[in-house]
């Protein structure tokens, strides 16, 4: 049996934090009100999206101009609503995200773990790019090139073959040159309506998605990490897909990019309003006591 004056002094400890007018009483009451709504949104955003986390900031602009930097990204799980289209297949159907050809995938690079949220912890942040196309396992690394990044899109990726410093289609347009260590576009011949594939000297270690920023001149896989042990970025495994992006919201990223700035702000302020209450509580005493 339940102890009844146990059960009693649990409800006066309840009914103590839900009435008492002490500020630091109050003051834990607002911050469990805030984590009870946070955790509930929460909820519910992992139930809509299917993934966590549901939603991710733009931190770079490597997707200008289809996605900023501060846009909050709402994420849903890769084949949710429909299933994960690249560039290429796209393309074939009609199907497009954010202005392009292909989902938008959030992904962690080489399965890199760290903070998923901007602000909290180290590791890798996700990577937000879209999918361009899949490869398979132990093969060249297909790599995207577009001269053009952020002026327009390209109607279609053509095949390219380097020969003697020259990037060269199948018809034997050159379209751009190696010199001096640097990729030259030819700009009689390159022009926005075309991207170029070449095939790298990397080997994928897996199969998976190939992908690129619409604002980044060349996809992500065969080119290396920002942290050396990781090593080059490999062709990205069904489970390193966070999600895809499903719609964005200007400017509002920029509050969980400055997280530790808004906590404090929020702290400051409810600290603030329980000063407050208390102050204008007196003011309200004093007067009747004068009555």
């Amino acid at each position: 049996m339940v102890d009844p004056k146990k059960k009693a002094e649990e409800k006066s400890l309840i009914g103590t934090l839900r009435t008492s007018e002490h500020p630091w009483i109050a003051f834990a009451r607002e911050i469990i009100w805030i984590v009870a709504v946070v955790a509930g949104i929460a909820l519910v955003l992992y139930l809509a999206s299917g993934t966590w986390p549901a939603v991710v900031t733009i931190e770079s602009e490597s997707m200008v101009p289809h996605m900023n930097v501060g846009d909050l990204v709402f994420v849903v799980e890769k084949d949710r609503y429909g299933a994960l289209q690249t560039w290429q297949s796209g393309r074939e159907t009609g199907y497009m995200k954010f202005d392009e050809y292909g989902d938008v995938l959030i992904y962690s690079p080489n399965g890199a773990e760290g903070s998923l949220i901007p602000g909290l912890g180290g590791g890798i942040h996700p990577i937000i790019h879209r999918a361009m196309d899949t490869t398979e396992t132990s093969t060249s690394i297909p790599v995207y090139y577009y001269f053009y990044p952020g002026q327009g899109s390209p109607d279609r990726y053509l095949p390219v073959t380097i020969d003697d410093n020259a990037w060269i289609l199948e018809d034997g347009t050159i379209v751009a040159r190696i010199q001096n260590g640097l990729l030259i576009p030819d700009k009689g011949n390159a022009t926005p309506d075309e991207g170029y594939i070449v095939i790298s000297e990397q080997v994928s270690k897996n199969s998976g998605y190939l992908t690129k920023g619409d604002n980044n001149v060349r996809s992500d896989q065969g080119s290396y990490l920002s942290r050396a042990e990781l090593g080059v970025i490999q062709p990205v495994k069904p489970e390193w897909i966070v999600g895809k992006a499903f719609f964005a919201i200007p400017l509002i990223g920029y509050i969980p990019l400055n997280i530790k700035l808004v906590a404090v702000i929020l702290i400051l302020v409810l600290v603030g309003w329980e000063f407050y209450q208390r102050r204008k509580s007196g003011e309200s005493g004093k007067k009747q006591e004068k009555k």
